[in-house]
């Protein structure tokens, strides 16, 4: 049974940045409501109503995970370490992005799934690339023709899929006897703690704990063994999984992080209710801050149009009046309009120039990289203000 707890109203879709303000881009543009519910059965966190996938995930996709440093050294490192760990013969990804995961394998035992069409023909020039949604018939089809895969690894796609049916029956069929799935995704627990309400957009169809993963994966003959937490996009889990027959024992860590997130109460709708009222606080103390500062003829822009500062923007009504513009390093967004509030978009060679007094890190995430980058902004006495894990403006 499903309990609404926070409602997040009238959201765009976080990738739909538009090229222009035209009459007709905007009468084409795609909303939905953000309502995020606590299922009081297996402890899952999802959208109500999740968006069609096949909106989301087109072949204008705009998100490059290669265009990242940390993100290139972060999946550098894990598959140096899954590969080490457990000697994988066959390898797959369910949704490998630009291939920065898998370019770390021989190519010839590697398979990729990626249903944005525009990223797929990248990876095709790699390796193997299916340019199709995950789910169980295509797993029928890859195991037809590629027999059982030994490592299959998600980051960050997991969590979009809306049917967890299809694509856990499919993980099932074509992973082998001791095979291993690595899935990572952003934690539950850390958005409560930081109170980061912007994990959840259309995309972000669940958020998940140990605990609601460990339920939910039982339905399919997989159990959850093991666990690491990571610091990638502000808090994230590693979950390794297998057959429920696998040879993989249940580690000491996984215990703690079941003890710890119980202790947090995750599986009490009472953590939720609490956690929505810190939400509308932070709401009006960001858009009560802007204001005031612009009232104060101050310069503010925002650094990073990403998906999480899409929900930022549209929950809390900051618009092209209080937001001067946004930098982003991504190249196929400069030129372009956020989604549903509709501030152009600039790199930030363009952007960090001495004229800007504050910039909202819309990418908070990466704050050690962009403090790093920006260092010269911080000298002169620019200031970052960010709602994570409280509204606030730092200058170090």
């Amino acid at each position: 049974m499903n309990k609404v707890f926070l409602n997040l109203g009238r959201q765009p879709l976080a990738n739909s940045f538009l090229k222009n303000v035209g009459k007709n881009a905007l009468q084409n543009e795609i909303f939905y409501n953000l309502k995020i519910c606590f299922n009081i059965k297996n402890y899952l966190v999802s959208i109500v109503k999740p968006v069609n996938p096949k909106k989301q995930y087109t072949d204008k996709y705009a998100h490059r995970a290669s265009e990242s440093r940390t993100m290139r050294s972060a999946f550098k490192k894990v598959a140096k370490k899954l590969f080490k760990r457990f000697k994988p013969k066959k390898i797959m990804e369910i949704g490998s992005n630009d291939g920065v995961f898998l370019k770390n394998f021989d190519k010839k035992s590697v398979v990729a799934v990626e249903p944005c069409k525009n990223l797929a023909r990248l990876t095709k020039k790699l390796f193997e690339t299916y340019a199709e949604f995950w789910n169980l018939k295509l797993a029928k089809k890859l195991l037809k023709k590629k027999g059982e895969i030994d490592l299959i690894f998600s980051a960050n796609t997991i969590s979009h899929i809306p049917n967890l049916k299809e694509t856990f029956k499919g993980i099932y069929n074509i992973l082998s006897r001791d095979g291993v799935l690595v899935i990572e995704d952003p934690s539950l627990l850390k958005v409560l703690q930081n109170n980061s309400y912007d994990q959840f957009y259309d995309e972000h169809v669940y958020v998940f704990s140990s605990i609601s993963v460990n339920n939910i994966i039982q339905e399919y003959g997989l159990r959850l063994f093991d666990i690491e937490h990571l610091s990638t996009h502000g808090g994230s889990n590693r979950y390794f999984i297998c057959k429920k027959n696998g040879k993989h024992k249940k580690s000491l860590r996984l215990k703690k992080a079941i003890k710890n997130e119980k202790s947090y109460k995750l599986h009490k709708i009472q953590s939720y209710l609490k956690f929505s009222k810190r939400v509308n606080s932070s709401r009006k103390n960001l858009f009560n801050l802007i204001k005031r500062l612009k009232k104060n003829n101050k310069k503010i822009i925002s650094y990073g149009a990403t998906y999480k500062s899409t929900t930022v923007f549209n929950y809390c009504g900051l618009n092209s009046k209080l937001i001067d513009y946004v930098t982003d390093t991504t190249l196929n967004k400069q030129g372009k309009y956020t989604p549903g509030t509709h501030i152009k978009i600039i790199s930030p060679e363009l952007g960090m120039n001495n004229t800007v007094d504050y910039a909202f890190l819309g990418a908070w995430n990466f704050k050690k990289e962009i403090f790093k980058k920006e260092k010269n902004f911080l000298k002169r006495g620019g200031k970052f203000i960010t709602h994570v894990p409280k509204v606030m403006a730092l200058s170090k």
